[in-house]
């Protein structure tokens, strides 16, 4: 694992930035059990230190919290980092479409161009910069058009305060409406060994037009990590308690898949997690992994990843264990 950290293209906007990238969700603490700011900063510096240049956040993750220890860790590491952040879930207006609530007030999905034109103002104060690099629409709004959303953003790059423009949590008809607008550089959107629908769906799109992919959950919430055996038990509000994709049958299916790798992991010196991310990075079409960290030894660990180069036949092998045990699989 001596080789460099891949790096890769954003779309077409000529930003590069590390294929693996840190995902910030835990850190905002939100649906995770709280946050340690000191541990989170030591986390994202680590994952810089390490070469990781592409650190994903959104307002969303705790109602601005996790932009806010970003904005402290990358203070004076700034040209070390390509920043993507967020926009369209909102709690400061009630137009859109109501989501959920949050500590007992209302989130709304709304994308109108007034909002955007908030929404990266407050984004550039807590991330404590002049520019976001990638900015990207969070969940998708039915109430308002994406032309209107995406002129919207394409002003906001043209003014500097973003360099590239994302969409997460797409439909095909809204990636489709992305692509017809104009200026759509990356999908940001769930995809692993136990969650491939993308393949068939989002990404032959992408590739027609030259729209990268931002994966998220490589690790399935670390059921694909190779530390969460048969006999574990989940206590209190984890939400992967009452999760049926981590039924115990379906850990003994992991279990397998995890022996039969076994001798790819240890010919790279590697973890499972590591390599189960590189293959993911190594699938066509999937552009860059998102992988959450909470402690700098985590971030070490998901780094790593980036420096390790499968070869054909590792990833063949490799597929073939996923197909043999994880095809039935019950999400």
């Amino acid at each position: 694992m001596s080789r460099e950290m891949l790096k890769r293209e954003i779309g077409s906007s000529g930003i590069s930035a590390s294929a693996i990238g840190l995902g910030t969700w835990a850190i905002g603490g939100w649906m995770w059990g709280g946050t340690d700011e000191s541990q989170s900063i030591a986390a994202i510096r680590a994952s810089i230190d390490e070469g990781v240049s592409l650190i994903d956040t959104a307002p969303a993750y705790g109602k601005g919290l996790a932009e806010e220890i970003v904005g402290k860790a990358i203070r004076g590491r700034r040209d070390e980092v390509v920043l993507a952040t967020k926009c369209g879930l909102v709690w400061h207006t009630t137009k859109g479409n109501h989501f959920f609530d949050y500590d007992g007030k209302p989130v709304h999905r709304h994308l109108g161009a007034e909002s955007i034109v908030y929404e990266v103002e407050q984004s550039l104060r807590r991330l404590g910069t002049d520019h976001i690099d990638h900015y990207i629409t969070h969940w998708q709004d039915p109430t308002t058009p994406v032309a209107e959303t995406m002129e919207a953003l394409q002003r906001l790059k043209q003014q500097g305060k973003i360099r590239s423009i994302g969409a997460s949590n797409l439909s095909v008809a809204e990636l489709e409406a992305y692509v017809a607008a104009g200026g759509l550089d990356a999908i940001q959107e769930e995809y692993s060994m136990v969650k491939r629908d993308a393949e068939a769906t989002l990404l032959p799109i992408c590739r027609r037009h030259g729209v990268s992919m931002l994966s998220y959950s490589s690790l399935a919430l670390g059921l694909l990590s190779g530390r969460i055996g048969p006999d574990r038990t989940f206590e209190g509000d984890d939400q992967r308690k009452n999760n049926p994709r981590f039924s115990v049958a379906n850990r003994e299916k992991v279990a397998a898949l995890m022996h039969d790798i076994a001798p790819v992991v240890e010919a790279h010196g590697a973890t499972p997690a590591q390599i189960v991310i590189a293959w993911t990075l190594q699938q066509p079409g999937i552009t860059f992994s998102l992988c959450g960290a909470r402690t700098p030894a985590q971030a070490r660990e998901n780094a790593a990843a980036g420096r390790i180069r499968l070869s054909p036949s590792e990833i063949n092998t490799i597929s073939e264990a996923a197909s043999r045990h994880l095809t039935n699989l019950d999400a």
